[in-house]
């Protein structure tokens, strides 16, 4: 499924319009906020559903990440406020931190 991720990201960085937006700001601690929650979940629901740890983290991490993408396509409709590089990014890190907290919390 990972090999799927990257070349799904190059071929929508075809954008038709990008956000003019900033590093900061409110909407950026939710992106992260957001993302790291659903990893936790993603996590969390493999390991009830007796997957193995390394299953489970791929896709809790995938999971989260995954959304972040699909809410940045929708920003980048006509009516949207366009593709954010910057938020996914901060998609990203918030999986990477669920992740992380999850593994945590668990061992």
């Amino acid at each position: 499924m990972l090999r799927l991720l990257l070349p799904s990201v190059l071929l929508l960085s075809g954008c038709s319009h990008m956000a003019q937006d900033q590093w900061s700001g409110q909407d950026k601690a939710q992106h992260f906020i957001a993302s790291a929650i659903l990893s936790a979940a993603g996590n969390e629901y493999g390991q009830h559903q007796g997957w193995s740890d390394s299953r489970s983290a791929n896709f809790g991490f995938l999971f989260s990440v995954s959304l972040g993408a699909t809410k940045e396509l929708w920003d980048n409709r006509t009516a949207g406020s366009g593709w954010s590089w910057k938020d996914f990014t901060w998609d990203v890190a918030g999986a990477a931190t669920g992740y992380a907290i999850w593994q945590l919390a668990t061992y």
